[in-house]
């Protein structure tokens, strides 16, 4: 088996650039016309053939030019990218973008798969930030009128609750306020299960206000994947290698159905706040994806809430520009969901469906 080297790396970086951005084989004697090597054809054809029988390479036919190999894709990604950050003028085209937006948390989600769409003309997800594990912060109980209570309940991470309680008899604010100051000295960083355990035993209005404290956890545990936000199907379905009528039915099935979640949320589940992953050819996990790229990142706030970002593509894709774009628009969002649950404030803006 022939070894990788210096010059079998720098003709596979060159053969895949040349694919992605024509989408035609890559000829020996073209490729050294096109970038004005120092160096023969035959040569070129020898270096070609051993990246072809180390897998990094191979042919449509007999006669043609190589095209790269999943695996060629994956070493490309993993030793030879180099610089991935977005362009300057790209970066402060899409932060202007963001500041025209409404100061709303689901339009910014939906902006940036819009955006990523857009930027990088392909399919793109993202999915609204939420905790993995929704953990108690503190309540209040606020005295309507009569046995009215107003039952304002903070998760970790920001997110608000709000629930009117009938009582049996009325209660001062006071005794109220005390209630409130007990339950969260009880409570504070429990998830739901925990509570409800804790409340094997309780009774009275704090065991009835602890059950609904965590059946609201457990509610907002069971919507992690509730909202996902699609943009730029058309994008994929106009790249050549998905010409075929069935492919499309196919693409438009997977993309817009359950598929691409489960593998968004499946494959970024390790992914911390921040990182960039990317999947090529499903990785043999996913044969659906055999002919897709996938690049995913996880932004928000580390330990917190935190939602997913994805650009779906061609294997041959410009993975340099993807990736830079979707690490940026996730430091963006990261920075907007830091500003918006403002984690010093003990009273966080209340979260989208909760006004």
């Amino acid at each position: 088996m022939p070894e990788m080297t210096p010059r079998r790396q720098a003709v596979l970086g060159l053969v895949i650039r040349s694919y992605i951005e024509k989408g035609q084989p890559v000829g020996s004697k073209a490729f050294v016309q096109g970038y004005g090597l120092e160096i023969s054809a035959a040569t070129v054809r020898n270096e070609m053939a051993a990246l072809e029988e180390m897998g990094y390479l191979t042919h449509p036919h007999t006669s043609a030019g190589r095209i790269p190999t999943e695996q060629g894709y994956r070493y490309f990604v993993e030793h030879l990218l180099g610089e991935t950050e977005l362009p300057l003028p790209e970066q402060l085209k899409i932060r202007h973008q963001f500041h025209q937006a409404r100061l709303e948390l689901d339009q910014w989600v939906r902006l940036a798969a819009a955006v990523l769409a857009h930027t990088t003309r392909k399919a793109a997800v993202a999915t609204p930030p939420r905790a993995r594990e929704n953990r108690f912060k503190h309540l209040e109980l606020i005295s309507l009128r009569d046995t009215l209570v107003l039952l304002v309940l903070v998760l970790q991470g920001g997110m608000v609750k709000q629930h009117v309680l009938t009582l049996d008899q009325p209660m001062d604010q006071e005794s109220l306020s005390r209630l409130s100051n007990q339950l969260n000295e009880r409570f504070r960083g429990l998830t739901g299960s925990q509570i409800g355990a804790r409340l094997a035993a309780s009774n009275g209005l704090g065991g009835q206000i602890g059950q609904l404290v965590a059946q609201a956890l457990r509610d907002e545990d069971s919507q992690q994947a509730a909202a996902v936000y699609r943009d730029g199907l058309a994008h994929i379905l106009a790249e050549p290698e998905f010409s075929d009528a069935e492919q499309v039915r196919q693409m438009v099935h997977m993309l817009e159905g359950s598929t691409l979640v489960d593998v968004v949320m499946t494959a970024a589940e390790p992914l911390s706040i921040g990182a960039v992953q990317v999947l090529i050819g499903g990785e043999g996990r996913w044969r659906d994806f055999a002919e897709l790229s996938l690049v995913l990142s996880r932004y928000g706030i580390e330990g917190g809430a935190s939602g997913l970002l994805g650009v779906v593509g061609p294997l041959r894709m410009s993975y340099d520009y993807t990736i830079g774009a979707v690490r940026y628009v996730s430091q963006l969002m990261s920075d907007l969901v830091g500003d918006w649950y403002d984690v010093r404030d003990s009273r966080p803006r209340p979260a989208l469906g909760d006004r």
